[in-house]
């Protein structure tokens, strides 16, 4: 059991790397036959609980309605228009300020056919947008291609993603699954602390009693093992209701209120692991369910499960606040999903012990080693909360947290981390280290190759692999490889030749903001046009967040990529917006938005407003290319990772561009 702990060690880092593209809608498309040469075409789209694609028919200034494309082949004729079978629900949207009508968990649509021949196919493409209260996706297109057949059977199902690569649902299963595991991982560490795991032999004896009869022990064991897994999803289901207003987790990951308070709890939590005061619910509590336990009976299963919950608090106080931290930013399924698992993962020993008493034999016994699972979880939990006080700086543009001064906290925590591992430091609750063990000795390693390789940082290294953690890099106080570039640009002529993206005037904002990878482009929409246009060259528009991981995962990974970057130097005027800066414009500047009629007097609220009611998504990070009057070139590319895609997509903008102007 004592392995699990390469798991706990970096369990809380895992919580955060969860983002994904956001695209809640699978389809299925099938015909039924209705008669002699007549068929009707079915289309019907699944969509994940909270989310809701458009009817058909929406309102001017809307967002995108659901439409369907046929391509028409002399096999066939089209016969009427595509009509809705599912009932829309007009709901109030909060994104455009009036009601729509929307569908909600699946919806059916149809269209009637005449066949000429007996055996065709039909193709073509279902447009929509979905959108859930947090964000949408940008419009996307499904391809599908229906082979119909004279045949007796009278329909066939054909899934959008069988039929075309380019429509695959990219949903948040795979986010999901990931989020239920790792919540398993922590209700196993929860189970390896000091307050939980000497636990185990006291809840074996109790279900010892009566051992005569063997079924009744085993129902009263299941009843417990239930219990705790109802009671912590219980607490999942209480956040999932509370977190399901709208824009609940964009509030919630960008207010410095919410940051600040989860700031606090994530360092009150480190410390209490450290040893310096235990975090526990009232005595009553505990009392009053333990009476119950003495009563005996089926009952007294459920309230020794509730015992053992509340005296583990202590310990799994602070596994659960972060779980529900991180549930509670995303999905409204993830913190129920995630309590469950963590409850079932917390009772599985405790059940399978006082199924199999025999099996107590084999188990270590309690020691120091438990108070350093609590440790090592307290050193880990400090080092997340800064990435709450980042959220704030980097929203309200405070630019106090740089990314030297991270990284410099981090390289601390991770080295004091480590020689805790190796006994130069004692808290006050740890015993004795008389040798260092094989799997510790591998621990601290990992720990301090961890820090080794954060200290390149320090000098401007990119540090890919933990990029979404850290504050932007051009927040550095010191970046050596862009020092390097600028003194080669001087001395040497070659470098001097070679084409580099130019600045038409002083970018307004720049005294915040800044761009990365040594860049050059504006932060203003009107002042990033004006200069393309001078230039005559294409606009990328770099739609982000201070915090969006995402969007410093693509600067990392796929901006950073030499051709990439030599594309966006050469070939574009970029115009970065960040749709969370709460940084006040004058009052000349403020906007009325032509979406909800209200004022916005920030630049994030007036970048927000620009992306939905262009682009009709709010989506985070969005890349849109465009030409000098703001229009449309290629589709919006989201989160990309593949670098060969991503670079195609430039030049595909580029092409279009000057197709455009050629004409």
């Amino acid at each position: 059991m004592r392995r699990l702990l390469i798991f706990i060690s970096f369990l809380i880092f895992a919580l955060s790397a969860s983002a994904q593209i956001y695209d809640p809608v699978t389809w299925d498309f099938s015909y039924e036959k209705k008669g002699d040469k007549q068929y009707e075409l079915i289309f019907s789209a699944i969509i994940e609980k909270n989310s809701h694609i458009y009817s058909m028919d929406i309102p001017a200034g809307g967002p995108i309605p659901t439409s369907f494309r046929i391509d028409s082949l002399p096999a066939f004729k089209i016969d009427g228009a595509t009509y809705e079978v599912t009932k829309p629900v007009e709901v109030m949207d909060d994104a455009f300020g009036f009601k729509i009508r929307t569908f909600s968990n699946k919806a059916e649509f149809r269209q009637k056919i005449r066949a000429v021949s007996s055996s065709f196919t039909v193709s073509g493409a279902v447009n929509y947008m979905a959108c859930n209260n947090a964000t949408c996706s940008p419009p996307k297109d499904v391809d599908f291609s229906i082979k119909i057949e004279d045949k007796p059977e009278t329909q066939v199902i054909i899934s959008s993603s069988t039929e075309n690569e380019n429509s695959k649902p990219i949903t948040t299963d795979r986010g999901l699954l990931r989020f239920f595991l790792i919540s398993l991982l922590a209700g196993f560490a929860g189970v390896l602390t000091p307050c939980v795991f000497p636990m185990i032999p006291m809840t074996v004896a109790f279900f010892s009693q009566g051992s005569e009869d063997r079924g009744k022990a085993i129902f009263k064991a299941l009843i417990f093992g239930i219990s705790i897994v109802l009671i912590y999803s219980s607490l999942g289901i209480i956040v999932s209701l509370t977190s399901a207003g709208a824009g609940f987790a964009n509030a919630l990951s960008t207010h410095w209120i919410p940051n600040s308070i989860f700031f606090l709890l994530f360092v009150v939590f480190a410390v209490s692991f450290f040893g310096a005061f235990e975090i526990i619910l009232p005595n009553s509590w505990v009392t009053h369910a333990d009476s119950k336990v003495d009563k005996g009976g089926t009952l007294a299963a459920f309230f020794m499960g509730l015992t053992t919950v509340i005296v583990s608090f202590s310990c799994t106080g602070p596994i659960i606040g972060a779980l529900l931290v991180e549930a509670a930013s995303g999905d409204v399924l993830r913190p129920t999903l995630g309590m469950i698992g963590f409850g079932i993962a917390f009772a599985l020993p405790f059940t399978i012990f006082a199924l199999f008493p025999s099996i107590m034999n084999r188990i270590p016994k309690s020691g120091g080693w438990l108070n350093s699972i609590k440790v090592v979880l307290g050193f880990i939990m400090l080092a997340f909360s800064m990435k709450f006080l980042m959220t704030i700086d980097g929203v309200y543009s405070l630019g106090l947290l740089s990314r030297n001064l991270f990284l410099a906290i981090w390289i601390v925590l991770f080295s004091l981390l480590g020689l805790y591992l190796m006994g130069k430091i004692k808290f006050a609750h740890d015993s004795d280290l008389q040798h260092i063990g094989t799997f510790r000795l591998f621990l601290i390693i990992a720990v301090f190759t961890f820090v080794v390789y954060l200290i390149p940082g320090l000098f401007g290294a990119p540090l890919n692999g933990i990029s979404s953690f850290l504050p932007a890099q051009e927040t550095s106080e010191f970046n050596l490889p862009k020092l390097i570039m600028e003194n080669r640009s001087v001395s040497s002529p070659s470098v001097l030749s070679a084409p580099t993206s130019q600045l038409c005037s002083e970018p307004k904002h720049s005294d915040i903001f800044g761009m990365p990878l040594g860049l050059k482009g504006y932060f203003d929409y009107k002042q990033g046009l004006a200069c393309a246009k001078e230039q005559g060259k294409p606009v990328l528009i770099d739609f982000k967040g201070h915090a969006c991981a995402n969007c410093k995962r693509m600067e990392a990974k796929v901006w950073a990529d030499p051709e990439v970057l030599k594309r966006l130097r050469d070939n574009f005027v970029i115009i970065a917006l960040y749709v969370d800066d709460r940084t006040q414009l004058p009052e000349s500047e403020w906007i009325i938005s032509a979406i909800d009629g209200k004022q916005k007097k920030t630049i994030g609220k007036i970048c927000e407003d620009l992306e939905i009611s262009n682009f009709k998504t709010n989506a985070l990070p969005l890349y849109v290319i465009t030409d000098y009057d703001g229009n449309s070139l290629n589709k919006p590319m989201p989160t990309n990772l593949n670098i060969e895609e991503y670079k195609k997509w430039l030049d595909e903008g580029v092409t279009l561009f000057k197709s455009k102007n050629s004409k």
